[in-house]
């Protein structure tokens, strides 16, 4: 009892003290206020510039549907044949050039967006304008990749798909 009492005074004592501190609401994207496009960092800039997947095809490659990039980079391992290699070359570099395009929409729909919001000129209604066009893109591009994933059914070999799956980690 005699030990209770110190340690009740000392922290009813530490209660004004608490109730004055100053309370801190930082927040995680702090920093980032001073990107040029706020919602997009300089790494999903290049990724987008340069035609990158930016995570859209995880639908398929989770799935079992290898992509023509990382069929590409393991064409030794997967034992591709000339034509299988020159179908996967042809259906990376459509999706990559048609991914590049519709990146750089993206982008420049992400500024424009920015700039909405940076100039005070956004509305409701010029908001969800906005946003239409962005999401429109996004799913154009997210189409793409999709798409490439699909295609490489037609090339691959059952046999060929198991060993990717194998070398991406995806069976155990």
């Amino acid at each position: 009892m005699k030990s209770l009492i110190p340690a009740l005074v000392a922290s009813l004592l530490s209660l004004p003290a608490a109730a004055n501190e100053e309370h801190i609401h930082s927040s995680p994207y702090a920093g980032q206020q001073m990107r040029e496009t706020k919602s997009l960092s300089p790494d999903d800039i290049a990724e987008l510039e340069r035609g990158g997947g930016w995570g859209l095809a995880k639908a398929a490659e989770l799935n079992g549907m290898p992509g023509p990039s990382h069929v590409l980079e393991m064409k030794r391992e997967l034992g591709l044949t000339p034509d299988q290699e020159a179908l996967t070359r042809s259906i990376f570099e459509t999706m990559r050039h048609e991914a590049i395009a519709e990146g750089k929409r993206l982008i420049a729909e992400e500024a424009l967006l920015e700039v909405g919001f940076r100039e005070r000129s956004l509305d409701r209604d010029s908001l969800r304008d906005r946003l239409r066009q962005i999401e429109l893109s996004r799913s154009k591009l997210r189409y793409i990749h999709l798409a490439a994933h699909l295609e490489m059914f037609r090339v691959l070999e059952e046999a060929q798909i198991k060993r990717y799956n194998e070398l991406r980690g995806y069976v155990r």
